[in-house]
């Protein structure tokens, strides 16, 4: 009896507490809600009804939001009879969450490239200027360089948030430097000069495509001198590995790793080529922990497809990369070159791994398209060539890659674009939610919208994006986890992603009720 007396004693207690802690909190609120529209009670946007999931990887709560221009103004409960209102979005049964950002994304916004496929999977920020490369044109003989692009950019206005990182190997080209030869000093000074440029006109690292032609000659001593420049200035070193087959993905993360001596350092889309199983998915994210644990700051990305893509040239060796080198080869070391192409494809899985883009074969396997024209795929390689289209190659498998996608160290990108022929650039945000929080019910909501707004804003310097802060830009996303759909497949990746009911970037909804609207409210954004 005297158990029972204490135990309903310590509950009365418990209870007390917990009443007295929401009394608390909604004096609080009622207080910062007071002193809110003392100032002003006229809003632009209230969205109210909602269940909250900050990108903190919180648990969820209810509450309402206000939005005045481009902030988030208040956070909780909302007496609508005190307030004026533009609009209002009924969040019923909803979820309302930050806007995802995409730490890997390719395009060009200044030139053309319609963004709607980010914005219909829920993506308010994209990282461009990756794997080295940042967007250059040259018009009527006039050089469109990065800064300029920027500025142009910010003068049209996007219909999403861009973030730019500096390429690697477009500087390593606007230094002169010969793409298998190591920089001389002075071109070295040259590169450091124009990062310098490049992070103060507000770039945010560099990136570095160190597989690619344009950086995979690049030495230890040139990048490292690079990353102390980034290091300088606050920025972070995103790197396209060397090279992620599974027998050499770790010595690609311990080149990585040296950099982060210096500066803050980012495995880009994190795979592991032919490796299989979780256990070998564990003992790279052992690699990583234990780095982070000496002082690194790691980070890591990662889509979630078992197929990769880029250039066919991937399947040709390091000395037939280039057209020049190609046409060499093809008269002086044909068989060698036939032999590296018929042993590389195999070992990525055969030809039948292989789904063709950006050429005549779109849409087919290098095994159907090589059967069609009554050839051997190693003749039709040849007749193709490094610079003959790209390609979708199925090299991953399941629960490797699952079990990469679930660490809280790594967080999403695409590495999509609008005209990519792969499903991730029109679907990878969504599938995060249709497939990997809903059907495997492998991550929580709140930690699948952690790992693709919170953290990716904190690892790439985004200031005031990527949680639902008062005081935040207003990046907001209203759905119902259950409605979200994909629908990008590989034979028709352009697709649109459905389910994410209004979308809105820096206040401004640019999908309401579903549908895509006529808006441009995105900014270039830049480190300060």
């Amino acid at each position: 009896m005297n158990d029972y007396l204490i135990s309903l004693t310590s509950m009365l207690k418990t209870a007390r507490l917990i009443f007295l802690l929401v009394v608390i909190v909604s004096c609080n609120q009622e207080t910062e809600f007071s002193k809110l529209i003392a100032g002003s009670n006229t809003f632009d946007l209230l969205i109210i009804n909602g269940s909250i999931v900050d990108g903190t990887g919180s648990e969820p709560y209810a509450a309402d939001l206000l939005i005045r221009a481009d902030t988030i103004a208040y956070i909780g409960r909302v007496d609508t009879t005190r307030i004026n209102y533009k609009s209002a979005i009924n969040a019923k049964e909803q979820v309302v969450t930050p806007g995802f950002i995409d730490t890997h994304a390719h395009g060009d916004p200044l030139f053309g490239d319609k963004m709607d496929n980010f914005i219909a999977m829920g993506v308010t920020t994209i990282v461009l200027g990756q794997d080295g490369s940042h967007p250059t044109r040259t018009i009527n003989g006039q050089e469109f360089g990065l800064v300029n692009w920027m500025d142009s950019l910010m003068k049209k206005l996007p219909q999403i948030n861009v973030a730019m990182f500096a390429g690697h190997a477009s500087i390593r080209r606007k230094a002169r430097v010969a793409y298998e030869d190591a920089p001389t000093d002075d071109q070295l000074k040259e590169m450091g000069d124009l990062l310098k440029e490049l992070l103060e006109n507000g770039c945010y690292g560099i990136s570095t495509g160190l597989e690619y032609i344009g950086g995979m000659h690049a030495k230890e001593g040139e990048l490292t001198y690079l990353a102390k420049i980034v290091g300088e200035n606050g920025g972070i070193m995103m790197s396209h590995m060397r090279n992620e087959d599974n027998d050499q993905v770790e010595q690609s993360i311990d080149e990585l790793l040296k950099f982060g001596q210096y500066c803050s350092v980012h495995a880009s889309h994190l795979k592991v080529v032919y490796g299989k199983g979780s256990a070998r998915a564990n003992e790279i994210l052992n690699q990583l922990e234990s780095a982070k644990n000496r002082g690194i700051n790691i980070s890591a990305d990662i889509y979630p497809y078992l197929a990769s893509y880029t250039t066919i040239g991937i399947l040709f060796p390091e000395w037939a990369k280039t057209q020049e080198q190609f046409d060499l080869a093809k008269v002086t070391r044909r068989e060698e070159l036939e032999t590296y192409l018929f042993n590389r494809v195999n070992q990525r899985n055969g030809p039948e791994a292989t789904l063709m883009a950006g050429n005549q074969y779109a849409g087919k396997t290098l095994a159907q398209a090589a059967e069609e024209n009554s050839i051997s795929f190693v003749d039709l390689l040849m007749q193709i060539g490094p610079r003959g289209g790209s390609g979708a190659y199925f090299i991953m498998e399941d629960s490797l890659m699952s079990t990469l996608i679930g660490h809280p160290i790594t967080m999403i990108c695409s590495d999509g674009s609008p005209t990519m022929r792969h499903p991730r650039g029109h679907g990878t945000f969504a599938r995060m939610i249709e497939r990997f929080v809903m059907e495997r019910d492998q991550l929580s909501l709140e930690e699948a919208v952690r790992k693709m707004t919170g953290l990716p804003a904190t690892t790439v310097g985004l200031e005031k994006r990527g949680t639902l802060k008062t005081g935040n830009y207003a990046d907001i996303l209203v759905f119902s986890p259950g409605e979200v759909r994909e629908n990008a497949t590989y034979l028709d990746p352009f697709q649109l992603a459905s389910g994410f009911n209004h979308v809105i970037i820096n206040g401004i909804e640019v999908i309401k009720d579903g549908s895509i609207l006529d808006h441009r409210p995105g900014l270039l954004l830049r480190r300060k």
